[in-house]
């Protein structure tokens, strides 16, 4: 008896594993709430806030960001996904040169998303994004300059 009880159980069991998946195969039949494929140009798709897209360098309304050029994110970065150019200005206030960042550039094509950069940065000058339209044709435009052009140094931040 317990060999057919068994026999039973298991074909129970299977049914109700097989309800689950019927549910997310049939969603207008069975139940609504398992749907999970969305229909992307269509359907606007759900963004996390965890979700880590690409790496961006915030700036204000002035065209003032937070990078002094330290290079820390850069030697941070395992694979080299991030390279800044940079050049010592004079300081007309101080008569100094200073370093001033001409160019920090981010090659997505490259980035394992490990987050070491964004750790490594002193100032919290970069961050990620939640952007996903990352996808092309040509390899080439997977590389951003993060800095916007004619940007400077934010005020009161040091290296």
């Amino acid at each position: 008896m317990s060999y057919i009880g068994d026999i039973i159980g298991g074909i129970k069991t299977l049914l109700n594993g097989m309800k689950v998946t019927g549910a997310y195969f049939f969603p207008n039949i069975i139940n609504r709430k398992y749907v999970i494929t969305r229909q992307y140009p269509d359907e606007p798709a759900i963004v996390f806030e965890r979700f880590k897209g690409e790496v961006v360098m915030w700036h204000n309304e002035n065209n003032e960001h937070r990078c002094t050029g330290c290079q820390a994110c850069e030697i941070a970065c395992p694979n080299g996904s991030i390279e800044i150019i940079w050049d010592r200005v004079l300081n007309p206030e101080t008569g100094k040169k200073v370093k001033q960042i001409d160019q920090h550039i981010y090659h997505l094509g490259m980035c394992t998303m490990c987050n070491l950069c964004i750790q490594a940065c002193p100032t919290n000058a970069i961050m990620w994004s939640t952007n996903f339209h990352n996808s092309t044709y040509d390899r080439s435009q997977l590389t951003k300059v993060l800095n916007r052009p004619g940007s400077k140094l934010m005020a009161g931040v040091e290296e």
